[in-house]
């Protein structure tokens, strides 16, 4: 026996109370214990004539009295397998010799702790042209979070614009999920009826970059005794000391009936007032309208069918316990799409405050700490691009428009010779120019087909009334031209895109000819360089994604 197996079984490894194991694994007898190290079998009597077993193979150098350490990387690692085992019936345990000389070799129900899952559910998403997903989420899972989420599995390029949108079917209403707000949260506050959708919203903090263009001069009064200007107008909004009023006209619809007022409207941090005196705002004259504590504010989607609204640009606070009931809706409307954004900017701003800016300046730190690092995905329709020049050894950046145009026409017409010339040597290629400009452009996300000039608007509406915000689609006038449907100053235009034939080709023009472009897509990326003669460039384009 070697040295480091007469130190295991020496007596000061042994317990009092156990019985030492002698050569050949027999049990001491008559009571007599080894001492002072000497081998027991020099005390023992004779041995009886019996057979001895044969030589034993030597046995692994386990020590048996000594328990086994887990390193607690390891545990963390096997924590949430362990928990489950909890529910399970008593098992026998499959290392009995790592259990101490008190504890069982069987694990008993409920000697581990127990377990906390975190909790999940099932919501659906559904997108624009009414297919849906069902996608399973955390009950902390924030609405940014779940965008995201949506983003990675449907690689659409993360800009920061999409958003979530609770909609009411059977009351008309809708509204854009703040990214703070949790999902599961809004869920339990929605008719079995409503759904999400997920969609782009590129006016979601387009009040933080441009805060005059969505209020007004005459719609914004100051609390205290001071002129406000531009840079104090968010300061005062998303201070709770201090707020400025917002007022103006709106028609009021009477709960439970089909009546609508034309009343002045005040919107202080206290709650929505009307006067019942003309425009006079003395405290005995306001008569609160509507609180705004326990309600949410959406827009109205089909105001004037649905309850007979004097305009399109609608809104409507919905208390929080209403489910399908129209008759607490307290419904108004503006009077145009500019006092609208007003109204619903500074309902947002006083209902959430710090937590809108708190959101909009996670995507800008974010991408701050990643640049040193990491290139982030950019989109070609989010940047200012430049025209460049490769016909010298090195490129060079046009910055006369002018010139740009003429580099831009010449490479059109450089395109078209090699095409054409490939289709006179028999090339079956479909670069033919008859066929590719008539085609090419339906690939594109900005291209949305047949639609009605009702249905571009909608989708511009509900996707962010920004400059440069467009869409192309194919005109119901003339079947062989397109419309180009821009937002500019929170306005809705319509440009003609006309064909025009010159030495037997076709091309396409927005000016009667002067600029032309041989497919739409050339067309696009000229006035995303260019605003021509359009009130401004091409910045972002309305998309549908499906999920």
């Amino acid at each position: 026996m070697n040295a480091s197996l007469e130190g295991l079984f020496s007596p000061c490894s042994m317990h009092s109370d156990t019985v030492p194991l002698l050569q050949n694994g027999q049990h001491a007898q008559n009571g007599q214990h080894p001492q002072n190290g000497q081998h027991a079998h020099g005390q023992l009597p004779a041995p009886t004539l019996r057979p001895l077993p044969p030589p034993m193979s030597p046995r692994p150098r386990v020590q048996r009295s000594q328990p086994v350490h887990i390193l607690p990387v390891r545990r963390l690692q096997e924590e949430d397998q362990q928990f489950r085992t909890s529910s399970l019936p008593a098992i026998p345990n499959p290392f009995p010799e790592l259990c101490g000389p008190r504890s069982p070799p069987v694990l008993a129900p409920g000697s581990l702790p127990p377990s906390q899952a975190p909790v999940k559910q099932d919501v659906k998403i559904f997108t624009e042209d009414g297919t849906g997903k069902v996608v399973e989420i955390l009950a902390d899972m924030t609405a940014r979070d779940l965008c995201q989420l949506l983003v990675y599995r449907s690689h659409c390029v993360d800009d920061n614009s999409w958003t979530l949108v609770e909609y009411h079917p059977h009351l008309g209403l809708e509204r854009c999920v703040e990214d703070h707000e949790l999902v599961a949260q809004v869920e339990g506050t929605m008719a079995s009826e409503s759904k999400f959708l997920f969609r782009k919203n590129y006016a979601k903090y387009e009040f933080f970059k441009n805060p005059m263009n969505f209020f007004p001069e005459q719609m914004v009064t100051w609390c205290q005794q001071s002129n406000g200007s531009q840079t104090q107008l968010l300061q005062n909004f998303l201070n709770s000391s201090s707020c400025p009023e917002i007022q103006g006209f709106l028609h009021v619809k009477d709960l439970g009936r089909k009546s609508w007022k034309r009343l002045y409207v005040c919107l202080r941090r206290s709650g929505l007032y009307f006067s019942t005196k003309g425009t006079s705002k003395e405290p005995r004259h306001l008569q609160l309208l509507a609180d705004l504590e326990d309600s949410t504010v959406f827009t109205l989607i089909a105001g004037k069918k649905q309850y007979s609204a004097p305009t399109d640009h609608g809104l409507c606070i919905k208390p929080n316990k209403v489910r399908n009931e129209t008759k607490e809706l307290r419904l108004l409307c503006a009077e145009d799409e500019q006092s609208l954004a007003c109204w619903m900017t500074a309902f947002r701003l006083l209902k959430y405050g710090m937590l809108l800016y708190q959101s909009y300046r996670i995507p800008q730190e974010r991408k701050a700490m990643l640049s040193p690092f990491s290139t982030p995905v950019r989109s070609v329709s989010e940047n200012s691009l430049v025209a460049m020049d490769f016909s010298g050894q090195t490129g060079r950046v046009i910055n006369n428009p002018a010139e740009a145009q003429s580099a831009a026409l010449e490479e059109g017409h450089a395109w078209r010779k090699r095409s054409t010339r490939m289709n006179v040597l028999g090339s079956q290629s479909p670069l033919h120019p008859s066929t590719l400009s008539t085609v090419i452009h339906r690939t594109q996300h900005w291209f949305h087909g047949r639609i009605t000039r009702e249905e571009s608007h909608r989708i511009i509406k509900q996707q962010g009334l920004v400059d440069g915000l467009f869409l192309l689609r194919d005109s119901q006038s003339n079947p062989k031209a397109f419309v180009l449907t821009l937002c500019h100053h929170q306005k809705i235009k319509n440009f003609q895109i006309l064909p025009y034939e010159d030495d037997g080709q076709i091309f396409f023009t927005l000016d009667d000819g002067n600029t032309r472009f041989s497919d739409l897509i050339q067309l696009v990326d000229f006035y995303q360089l260019n605003k021509g003669v359009l009130p401004c460039r091409l910045k972002h384009h309305c998309i549908r994604v499906a999920l």
